[in-house]
């Protein structure tokens, strides 16, 4: 049996859409159970869930009182029968066979997980919104990231979006870290990884996120990222844990912050801060208009998206480290 685990918390823009994606799926409907795992939503999401549970009795409603992913995913984890689970995100829909893929191939490559690449769209569709997508698919607004970039092959990789396991892989390795709000998938596939087991990223399906539409939403979810990224190494001890990637946004804002502390002493400092800012603006303003001339999406959208993602992910990471000596592990 299949067990297919999707933590969800006020997702009622989102959860339709996810649901008739699953029920799109290829896979037997007679060996699979879908555990919609609530943090106690305040909107409608819990009542679109239960309307679809009343119709269809693969999809199931469980209570997450601890309101965050990785209590989710234990729960989940815990009440699941099947001997495969995959993990889900609300705010994406899946390929048709997106749940047969990533099984066949979890037993083909007697893997510890697998997972696919995750494209990013949006559900309404103007220039800004066109410019977001764009920024949030772009190896100069997310990194390098192989699930991000594409792949033509099957590598194995160090980390993937969500993921698919044997049930056991939980007793082996141990379940999901419930100090982590952010990051959780990354530090239990860079434990498994650290154990010894194998991570592979598969070229035959795909699902897509579906971002968010505002400069607010990328601003908030991004400043989240960075303020987790530093906390996720905090936790685990684990620098490891996380890609130099996560920090770069980090390393920008410092070489920006610290030439400006200094000018306090020596003010000719101020001329580093202003050469980096200089350079970023230069090479984020020739990014974005070879995007805007190659893919005829806004300009100006492009150049606010990059800045938002970028200063709100580093800022997040900011605080946090002046925060750390205040919180306890």
């Amino acid at each position: 049996m299949l067990s297919v685990i999707c933590p969800i918390y006020n997702e009622e823009k989102y959860i339709s859409h996810c649901i008739e994606s699953i029920l799109l799926q290829d896979y037997p409907k007679g060996d699979i159970e879908v555990l919609f795992v609530d943090g106690m939503s305040s909107d409608h999401t819990r009542q679109i869930v239960n309307d679809y549970a009343e119709e269809y009795p693969l999809i199931h409603l469980l209570n997450n009182p601890n309101k965050t992913v990785p209590y989710a995913m234990n729960i989940g984890i815990q009440a699941a029968k099947g001997d495969i689970i995959i993990r889900i995100d609300a705010h994406t829909i899946y390929e048709k066979n997106y749940f047969t893929t990533l099984c066949s191939h979890l037993i083909e490559l007697k893997a510890d997980n697998v997972g696919t690449v995750c494209k990013t769209d949006v559900l309404n569709k103007n220039p800004k919104t066109l410019a977001i997508r764009e920024v949030l698919s772009n190896k100069w607004g997310v990194g390098n990231s192989t699930f991000r970039i594409g792949i033509k092959d099957i590598q194995e990789v160090d980390t993937v979006p969500f993921g698919c396991w044997r049930s056991d892989v939980f007793n082996k390795y141990g379940y999901y870290d419930v100090r982590l709000v952010r990051n959780q998938d990354i530090e239990l596939n860079k434990r498994i990884h650290r154990g010894g087991g194998k991570i592979y990223i598969i070229p035959d399906s795909f699902c897509t996120y579906l971002a968010r539409e505002t400069f607010k939403g990328i601003a908030k979810n991004n400043y989240s990222n960075g303020k987790w990224n530093i906390l996720t190494v905090y936790y685990t001890n684990q620098l490891s844990s996380l890609s130099i990637r996560h920090f770069t946004p980090l390393f920008f804002l410092l070489s920006l912050l610290l030439p400006i502390i200094a000018s306090i002493f020596y003010l000719p400092s101020l001329f580093l801060a202003f050469v980096s800012l200089l350079c970023y603006l230069l090479v984020l303003g020739i990014i974005s208009m070879n995007l805007s001339i190659n893919k005829k999406i806004s300009f100006n959208y492009l150049f606010i998206s990059f800045i938002t993602l970028h200063f709100s992910y580093g800022l997040g990471s900011f605080i946090a480290l002046l925060k750390l000596p205040f919180i306890r592990k």
